[in-house]
This record gives structure tokens, C-alpha cells and sequence, in this order.
């Protein structure tokens, strides 16, 4: 009697519990789309190439480093809150003060001279798939596969600034075109060590979530699905609430790059296709934070990161669900359809990065906990999962126009259990990049998927996961220009 919804944000979060479920009676409903959850503060700079100093940066994250530069195109220039930073600025020493490190690098006027910085982005991609439907309709091709955006920042004073950023997409079912504010942030940096931001500010979550809507900042069509899903994007890219970050040298030892946040998540399932299945989510709370070190090898960084959050939901049982349950009498009287169930969650990821030259290497690993409590146990019964996800990635850039790239990943919606076509999926990825000047850029990729677990029924048919074809290509085609 297990019954999918299109939602991808449940997904993320009961599709562990759900998927483990899957084939045993009383396994409750789950969402659709695939599994799902890098950084350090805007103002201490930790570079994909090991630079030590922290450096400010201007370019927000609609506008990366041009295509010419040597910074490897698989991550981002800088994680950063917004922004992607020029080579020149990345390996500015830390002995001067940042902001004024920068605009001594730049020749730019300093930023209470600054004015408003404006960039944005446009991307139009095509989606297709041998067997099983993914993303949309891909099995026959699908162009719904766009997103655009435009941010504007601004250096009120050396100390602080504010930004903000009006994005919409079009992802499938998901998006629609609706505009909606992606982030937006008031930003105060006391000192190297310790900063303070409030605002809907960017979910500082393994290496890459924060630059997951830079498309430019990476090699990658789709970032390891294992752990950056595409149709969670609304959802994982950024919380409502506070966070502290800071720098930290530790001389001959490396430096230390900290976040640490609290606040709420935001999500409108009219704005992602399932208002008709979900009539209320809200998330009480969130709290986390990533510890990043710099090793005193030039390009490696290692670190962790934490989420602990919980997820409120109120779901319309469909009636095919429920009629089995009226015929056993197992239904309360006078029961309207409604369930409101409870989803406490735990998401734990180890990360690695290294950057030399041309080179960039990194690998992630995830072991995420959720546990689901419902008003109706017999629909949605109370059950506890860990599922682990985890990949490697590495890029090279040949030339200034060329950067190919590659990855494994793989995603176990319960750890404990392996043997099934639906109890897994393995991706091994291929990209070759293209810049065909410093403002636009073209990506081929192609998948080998072997499994299904993060594949949606309601795309297929309604057809149950373990069902559904095991060994699949997708195939994706991605322009983005930028300014």
C-alpha cells in the first residue's frame, strides 16, 4: 500500500525511512526525486588551491573566474557565501587586511567607494535518458531543465556589507519559472576570527553545496547526486536564521575555517508541485556547522560537517492508500485524510579536497539518520534509518577551453540493506567542459546508473522502484552564459 508523492524536499528526508521500507505492508508514502545534503565566511576566503590567506571577495555567484584562469573548473574558485574569486585575489597573502588586500590586488576603489555589484546568470540544458524517467520526461528528451538569476552586493562600510539574489528555474515539474529570493544576507566581520551574518544565508554543507547554482564554478552538469541532488536545490541550498564563521592561521600547522548556524528552512510546495499532496511543511528548527582545515600542503583541505534539523509535514493520504485501511476498520472516525507526521534528522559528511596545478581531486562521505514519527502509524509507521552516500570526483583543465572531469558516486537509502535494484544506485559520470569565451560556457555529460533507488514512481508510471529498468544512460547537454 506504499504511495509516492512528487515532493522532493520529503524525499530527502523520508525516502531513507521510506525506501527501506519499500515492499513490506504499512510502509508509509514517499516523496519523489532523487536523495538528498562548502564553505568558509564571505570574508576569510578558504580557495580550492590551499592559499592560506583569507581574502574578501566581490563577484557574487553569478559571476565566476573567467574560463582563461588556471583555477580547476570541478570547484568552486572559493567557497565562499556568494561568490567566486579571482586567481590573483585567491593567493593574496594574509599580512595586509582583506578587504584592503583586495583592492590593493584589484586596483579597484576601496568599498565604501564601491558601488552596487550586479551580476547574473542564464542556463538552458537538455535531459535524456535510455530507460527510466529522471529529472522530467527524459526517457523521450526534455528541455525543462533551465535556471536563471540575477544578485546584486554592496560594501557599506570595510566591515559590512549586504547582498541578494532573484532566481527561478524550471526543473521538470519543479520551479515553473517562479522567481523567488535564493539568499540574501546582512553581513558584519568583527575580525579575521569571528564574523556574523543574518539573513536566508547559504547552508555551508560539504565542499560544494554553497556553489551548487554556480554552474560555472565547476566541471559537472550535476554535482555526485549522492550528496548534492538537484531537485532538493530549494530546499538544501540555504537557511533563514544566523551564523558565526571565522579564520583561524595556525602557523606552520594550516588554518581553520569555521561556520556555525541556526535558524529555519523555507519551502512552498506550491512553488514546487505538490501543494496538492502536501498541505503543510515547516522545519522548527536547524543547526549545524562545517570545520574546514588547511593543511600545510599547498591544496589539501579535510574537514566535517553537521546537520541536525526536523521536519513537520501534514500529507494528504490518497484514497488508494486508505481504502484497505477502511475495509480493516484500522482508520479513526471521522478521519479527513490528513497525516501529520514528524521527521528528526541527523546528516553527517566527511570531505577532502585537493588542488594542484590543473589537478582537482575530492571525495565526500555521508551517513544521514532520519527517524519518522505520524499520527497515523498503521499509513506512516515510526521507523529509524541510516543511509550512507559518498563519491570521488576529479577534473583537469587541458587548456583554457577545455576541461574534462569525472566521477563515481553512490547512494544506500539504508545502509543495512543492499541486495535489491531499489536499495541502491551507482552513477559513474563523464564531462568535458567547454569555454567558449569568459561569459559562456558548454557542457556534454554522460551517466552509467546501475540501480534505482533515487529514481521517482510518479515519473515512471507509478511503476515501483524495484521494478523499474536497472542499468540506465542519461545523457545531459548544459549552456550557461554569465556576467
Amino acid at each position: 500500500m506504499r504511495r509516492r508523492v512528487s515532493l522532493t524536499l520529503v524525499t530527502w528526508l523520508l525516502s531513507s525511512a521510506a525506501r527501506a521500507a519499500e515492499g513490506d505492508p504499512g510502509a508509509p508514502p514517499n516523496a519523489a526525486g532523487t536523495p538528498g545534503p562548502s564553505a568558509v565566511a564571505p570574508d576569510a576566503v578558504a580557495p580550492s588551491s590551499g592559499a592560506p590567506a583569507p581574502v574578501p571577495i566581490d563577484a557574487p555567484s553569478g559571476a565566476p573566474a573567467p574560463a582563461s584562469t588556471s583555477t580547476p573548473a570541478s570547484a568552486p574558485s572559493a567557497r565562499v557565501e556568494d561568490t567566486v574569486a579571482p586567481p590573483a585575489v585567491l593567493k593574496k597573502a594574509a599580512t595586509e587586511t582583506p578587504r584592503a588586500a583586495a583592492a590593493q590586488e584589484q586596483d579597484v576603489p576601496t568599498p565604501l567607494e564601491s558601488p552596487v555589484a550586479v551580476h547574473g546568470f542564464a542556463s538552458v540544458g537538455f535531459v535524456k535518458t535510455t530507460k527510466n524517467n529522471y529529472l522530467g520526461n527524459s526517457e523521450r528528451g526534455s528541455f525543462e531543465f533551465t535556471e536563471v538569476g540575477v544578485n546584486f552586493t554592496k560594501e557599506l562600510t570595510e566591515r559590512f556589507r549586504a547582498g541578494i539574489q532573484l532566481f527561478a528555474r524550471k526543473l521538470g515539474s519543479v520551479g515553473g519559472y517562479s522567481a523567488q529570493f535564493d539568499w540574501f544576507y546582512l553581513d558584519y566581520r568583527f575580525a579575521d576570527w569571528l564574523g556574523i551574518r543574518a539573513g536566508r544565508t547559504k547552508l555551508p554543507f560539504g565542499l560544494y553545496n554553497e556553489t551548487s547554482d554556480v554552474d560555472a564554478a565547476r566541471v559537472p552538469v550535476l554535482l555526485p547526486q549522492s550528496l548534492y541532488p538537484i531537485q532538493n536545490r530549494d530546499f538544501l541550498l540555504a537557511q533563514t536564521g544566523v551564523e558565526l564563521y571565522g579564520f583561524v592561521s595556525l602557523d606552520d600547522g594550516g588554518d581553520l575555517h569555521y561556520r556555525a548556524y541556526g535558524g529555519t528552512l523555507n519551502f512552498d510546495p506550491q512553488y514546487e508541485g505538490a501543494g496538492d499532496t502536501i498541505k503543510k511543511v515547516s522545519t522548527p528548527y536547524v543547526v549545524g556547522g562545517r570545520l574546514m582545515w588547511g593543511a600545510p600542503l599547498q591544496g589539501l583541505q579535510l574537514g566535517g560537517s553537521v546537520q541536525v534539523l526536523r521536519l513537520d509535514l501534514d500529507y494528504l493520504a490518497p484514497d488508494a492508500s486508505l481504502a484497505p485501511l477502511r475495509t480493516a476498520g484500522l482508520l479513526p472516525a471521522g478521519f479527513s485524510g490528513i497525516v501529520s507526521a514528524k521527521v528528526p534528522a541527523v546528516l553527517l559528511v566527511a570531505s577532502v579536497e585537493y588542488a594542484v596545478d590543473e589537478l582537482l581531486l575530492s571525495a565526500e562521505y555521508g551517513r544521514w539518520r532520519t527517524h519518522v514519527e505520524s499520527t497515523l502509524p498503521v499509513l506512516f509507521p515510526e521507523t529509524t534509518t541510516w543511509n550512507e552516500r559518498f563519491y570521488g570526483m576529479a577534473s583537469y583543465r587541458v587548456s583554457s577551453w577545455l576541461a574534462p572531469g569525472a566521477y563515481y558516486s553512490a547512494y544506500f537509502p539504508n545502509a543495512d540493506q543492499r541486495n535489491r535494484r531499489d536499495k541502491y544506485q551507482h552513477d559513474i559520470a563523464a564531462t568535458l567542459r567547454f569555454d567558449l569565451n569568459a561569459f559562456w560556457l558548454l557542457k556534454l555529460e554522460g551517466h552509467f546508473i546501475y540501480g534505482t533507488a533515487a529514481l521517482d514512481s510518479s515519473l515512471n508510471g507509478n511503476v515501483p522502484r524495484s521494478s523499474l529498468e536497472r542499468d540506465w544512460g542519461l545523457f545531459l547537454v548544459k549552456t550557461t552564459a554569465y556576467f
